[in-house]
């Protein structure tokens, strides 16, 4: 499939951005309105994690293709402070900033593939994938 996009995260229009980004890459493979929502919620929890924990960072989006699937895979890659406890992190209603807590349980539940990677004092990278049905 054609390449990989990329957004900085550095303030809340590159929210925006990367949203808008995933919406259209998503939209572009197929992916029905729902799905669409999914992809661009699960964009917009990664990105606003980034902008308020790590000062920045970057989402990348991968069309990508697997055998006789298409999907889109999500890349959040930041080098913040790292979470200290994952497992913490991705019980529901875990919380650090005062918000619902939905964060990275969140994203988990929208996407049909996730993985996390954190280094206390080196950042973060989750990715995620969600399959053309």
């Amino acid at each position: 499939m054609d390449g990989q996009s990329c957004v900085m995260i550095m303030n809340e229009w590159d929210i925006v951005a990367a949203r808008q980004l995933g919406r259209h890459a998503a939209k572009e493979l197929g992916f029905g309105a729902v799905d669409q929502a999914r992809i661009t919620t699960a964009i917009s929890e990664l990105a606003r994690n980034i902008y308020h924990y790590a000062n920045g960072g970057k989402i990348y989006i991968d069309k990508i293709e697997e055998k006789e699937k298409k999907g889109i895979k999500i890349t959040a890659s930041d080098h913040g402070p790292g979470i200290p406890d994952i497992r913490k992190a991705m019980e529901d209603g875990f919380t650090t900033s005062g918000g619902l807590g939905a964060g990275l349980p969140g994203v988990k539940r929208l996407m049909d593939e996730f993985y996390i990677d954190s280094k206390t004092g080196e950042g973060t990278v989750v990715q995620v994938v969600k399959w053309l049905r």
